[in-house]
């Protein structure tokens, strides 16, 4: 029994033994994991779990036997799936172990998808076991696999119209399949979630329709009278049912019945000044009621008959716009703006001259003498007469717009030019020959410029016997010329008038007018008035005018201009006027001739144009199939409104108050007015700017407006100046000027009694330099105190004109001649510049007293002494200042030299007897000019004060209460040493 029971015992133990070795033998981890080699994943936007197909599941060889029912080796690792790893950049995925024993895993989401950013995600993975033993050694890994993973969208976004408003024109009576379409768009990436399936009309009782693809038409036939204008509120629906976030405006304009017309073009246009061209329809097109045409003609016209002399042009003078245009010199402008100098055309009607040109007015009634001297009493030929007028048809009177007659008893004519009848002639009667033949004298136009009351240029080249006229730059020969006998030969003095011809009716009662200056022999009086207007009447003896200038004197500054596509230069015909006022086009392509008209432009290249409205004109004329149907365009009009330009601030400044010794002004240099002046121009505008701090706190930044302040450029035209007060005396005192310099600026000067006028255009710089120039004179001062002058510069014939810059000169007197020779020599150029304490003129009047140069023998002793002393007491304090300072220098220096030596050269200190036009603050700038001085004075240490006394014995009588102020002003000035 005993041997029985061991045999089953050992079986067993052998049989466990034999397990516990397998289980040993399965310790080793022989094999890698294994995977799937491909995954495809769906993952929805809100969702973080990818579902994925196969599901995520690693297999490894190395997994322990399993038994029946429910007994398990469970005793190792070996075999289990510690993780999943995956490969990738920016991979916004991870992958975790359910279940290490089967394998089993899952993918998910590290962060929220956005199926709109990235719609599909690829990535490899790769299993890893858990290795040999507790420390996990002999890791396998298994092969990489691809996994493909969709997101899904979710309905997340509304639609969105494109545009924020909807805007279409229709015509009544007729019914649209389609007027206009609106579109929305979705921002869901799904092609269910992103699709517009619907749109809808919200406003209700509308006879609008509007289909799935957004388009809006009428479902009955509109009516004008009935609504001008309907407006619909228009939502759109996604295919997941979402509404948009915001519904859409639309707007649908009726209109009549379809008339031929031109559209698309703002009826008011506004030009800025110095924007150079301007599109004048950039949105242009021809509204041909669907009527097929051949072809079609316009006319641009720009109206600028009412501005200035028939267009905008430079304002200058006559005479300035001739040397301008390259004439030479010798022409005499007949008609100049009124001045000081030349002031025969004060009487007469003008409109300034202030924003367009200068233009005279003659009603009829008024005339005007042109004084002696002003035009050679016989013209030497070849001459040129030339003239801006405009005149309206009238009486068959003759009109005489200029006359060269006898100013007493025979009443001939010399020569004159005159209207009768809408024609121009011009008479022009032989001065005595030894022949008595006839010759040519009458010259007759038949012009229908001449009574069409706009302005028109007119230019007379008299080369006899050939006579050439010119009207607005085009060439014109007389129908008619009369010939005359010369004249005879008479000693009576001739007169040049305008506006109507000099006559003596001694006898004779006409409908004239008499003078009040009638002259002696008979009643003179003027006949034959003009009616209309003139301007720039110039007469050039001895040279012709050349077709050149004429033209540059013709020509506007402004006009139509237009730039041709070069697609379409070749298929429309374009031609302009000369003045470039009007422009017409032809062609047979409607979309070719629209492009011409788009680039239609405005041009004004004045600096500162004439601001106003010029109106607009579009003619149109078109050929079609059927003429019995063809359309009869209406013509369009509109206006161009140049604004006004910003105007110039003409400033002279510079030095206007200074003191001269006499010698100077009466020396061959004389005294320079204007040595420091300075011609600036500058413009005000207004520019825009944004507030910071609002448009930081705000989305929208607030726009304010600030005013600056900028310097420009520009010419000038004249300068002039006066004096104030006394007219000049030629006998001893004068204005002069370099002519030389003159000159050579293409400048002119005049002068008279009244002071001197500069003319010519010419840059600023131009100007002040000239000016620099100006001289005044005085050889006889005894009793000359102070002269006023006055200087005004303007621009464009005095459009624009500066501040008055007004300068007073005071002549410093000395008690005999040589003390005022030698004060002279030590004066400085300005006295509001002085650089020298002995130059102290507080306490004078120089522009009101009257007195004496030498003070009464007592008081001369009495100032003497007194200023003597003064001076005395002040030499002791300055030199035990100076010896102290010194000192002071030399134990921290080391001995070194004093930079602050001894400046005795200010120490010439000139009494005046009259009282100062300088402030206090004048004399403390006086003194810090003085310690200038003194660094630079070291050589002069040989003035004493016996010189300092000769020149206090100039001091004038003062009264008591001026005694104090008089002591301040002479003490010595120690603040810079």
């Amino acid at each position: 029994m005993r041997v029985r029971g061991v045999k089953p015992f050992a079986s067993a133990v052998g049989l466990l033994l034999g397990l516990l070795c397998a289980v040993e033998a399965a310790k080793v981890n022989k094999h890698k994991p294994w995977i799937e080699t491909t995954y495809h994943g769906i993952v929805t936007e809100n969702d973080d779990k990818v579902l994925l197909d196969p599901p995520l599941i690693a297999l490894d060889k190395d997994a322990p036997l399993r038994y029946a029912e429910s007994f398990e080796v469970t005793l190792t690792k070996e075999g289990e799936i510690c993780g999943f790893r995956i490969h990738g950049q920016n991979v916004p995925f991870e992958a975790v172990v359910l279940d290490k024993s089967t394998g089993e895993g899952v993918i998910r989401t590290k962060d929220k998808l956005d199926c709109e950013l990235q719609k599909e995600h690829t990535f490899t993975i790769q299993a890893y076991d858990c290795g040999e033993g507790p420390d996990g050694s002999n890791m396998k890994k298994s092969h990489k696999a691809t996994v493909h993973i969709q997101v899904n969208d979710v309905n997340e976004y509304s639609p969105v119209f494109k545009e924020k408003s909807y805007k279409a024109t229709v015509i009544e009576g007729k019914k649209y399949d389609s007027i206009l379409k609106v579109e929305a768009v979705d921002a869901d990436c799904s092609f269910q979630f992103s699709q517009i399936c619907s749109y809808e009309i919200v406003t209700p009782d509308v006879p609008f329709s509007v289909d799935k693809d957004g388009n809006i038409k009428n479902t009955e036939k509109l009516n004008y009278s009935k609504e001008h204008m309907y407006k619909l509120t228009v939502t759109a629906y996604d295919c997941g049912k979402n509404r948009a976030s915001e519904d859409v405006l639309v707007k649908i304009s009726i209109k009549p019945t379809c008339k031929p017309s031109w559209q698309g073009f703002n009826k008011r246009i506004e030009y800025e000044p110095g924007t150079g061209s301007l599109a004048l329809f950039p949105s242009m097109h021809l509204e041909t009621c669907e009527e097929p045409i051949t072809s079609i003609q316009a006319s641009i016209m720009l109206e600028t008959n009412h501005i200035g002399k028939g267009c905008d042009r430079d304002t200058y003078s006559e005479k300035s716009l001739h040397k301008l245009c390259g004439a030479s010199a010798g022409t005499v402008e007949l008609l100049p703006a009124p001045s000081n100098s030349v002031n025969w055309t004060v009487g007469l009607p003008t409109d300034n001259g202030h924003d367009s040109d200068q233009v005279f007015e003659f009603n009829g009634t008024q005339a005007i003498k042109v004084p002696e001297g002003v035009v050679s009493t016989t013209l030497k030929e070849p001459f040129t007469i030339s003239v801006w007028m405009r005149h309206g048809p009238g009486s068959r009177e003759k009109e005489t717009i200029l006359c060269n007659s006898d100013k007493t008893e025979m009443n001939r004519h010399h020569y004159s030019l005159y209207v009768h009848n809408c024609r121009l002639v011009l008479l022009l009667r032989q001065e005595p020959t030894e022949s008595e033949n006839y010759k040519p004298a009458e010259f007759h136009w038949k012009l229908d410029q001449v009574c069409d009351k706009e302005w028109h240029h007119y230019v007379l080249n008299i080369e006899f016997p050939a006579v050439t006229l010119f009207v607005d730059g085009a060439t014109f020969e007389p129908f008619l010329v009369t010939e005359d006998y010369p004249l005879h030969a008479s000693k009576i003095e001739t007169q040049l008038t305008i506006g109507a011809c000099w006559q003596d009716l001694s006898g004779h009662d006409n409908d004239t007018e008499t003078l009040s200056e009638p002259l002696t022999g008979g009643s003179a009086r003027m006949t034959q008035y003009f009616r209309g207007n003139l301007a720039g009447l110039m007469i050039r003896s001895g040279k012709l005018e050349n077709k050149k200038v004429i033209d540059c004197l013709y020509t506007c500054k402004e006009g139509l201009d237009v730039q041709l596509p070069e697609e379409v230069a070749s298929s429309v015909k374009v031609e302009f006027n000369p003045n470039q006022s009007s422009l017409s086009l032809e062609g047979d392509d409607i979309e070719s001739f629209e492009k011409v008209m788009q680039h239609i432009s405005y041009l004004n290249s004045r600096q500162f144009p004439t601001p106003g409205i010029r109106h607009l004109r579009i003619s149109t004329t078109v050929k079609c199939f059927n003429e019995e149907t063809c359309i009869s365009v209406s013509d369009s009009e509109g206006y161009v409104m140049v604004l006004q330009p910003e105007e110039p601030k003409i400033s002279l400044s510079g030095i206007d108050h200074f003191a001269r010794g006499a010698a100077e002004f009466e020396s061959t240099e004389g005294v320079t007015l204007f040595p420091e002046l300075r011609i600036v121009s500058t413009i005000t505008r207004e520019v825009e700017v944004e507030a910071e701090a609002e448009a930081e706190a705000e989305d929208d930044p607030t726009v304010q407006e600030t005013v600056v302040s900028e310097e420009i450029m520009h010419n000038l035209d004249t300068c002039e100046v006066t004096v104030v007060g006394d007219e000049l005396n030629g006998d001893h005192e004068s204005l002069e000027v370099d002519l030389a310099q003159i000159q050579q600026r293409a400048l002119e000067m005049s002068s008279s009694n009244v002071g001197m006028v500069i003319t010519g255009v010419n840059t600023m710089a131009n100007y002040e330099q000239v000016l620099h120039l100006i001289r005044y004179r005085n050889w006889h001062t005894e009793a000359l105190f102070d002269r006023k002058f006055k200087l005004v510069c303007s621009e464009l014939n005095g459009r624009y004109i500066s501040n008055e810059f007004k300068v007073e000169v005071n002549v410093i007197h000395t008690a005999n001649p040589m003390d005022h020779a030698n004060n002279a020599m030590v004066q400085p150029q300005f006295i509001n510049q002085v650089q020298h304490a002995s130059v102290d003129l507080s306490g004078h009047n120089l522009a009101n007293t009257h007195q004496a140069s030498v003070v009464p023998s007592a008081a001369t002793v009495v100032i003497v002494v007194c200023v003597s002393f003064l001076v005395f007491m002040i030499i002791l304090g300055v030199f035990r200042i100076r010896a102290a300072h010194q000192r002071t220098m030399r134990d921290q220096e080391n001995g070194k030299e004093n930079e602050m030596d001894w400046d005795d050269s200010a120490l010439t200190i000139t009494v005046n007897p009259m009282e100062t036009y300088e402030d206090q603050h004048s004399s403390e700038e006086e003194g810090d000019e003085e310690e200038e001085e003194s660094e630079d004075g070291e050589e002069e240490d040989d003035i004493t004060s016996a010189e300092s006394d000769s020149s206090e014995d100039e001091g004038g009588e003062q009264e008591d209460q001026q005694g104090s102020s008089r002591q301040q002003q002479l003490e010595w000035d120690d603040s810079t040493y």
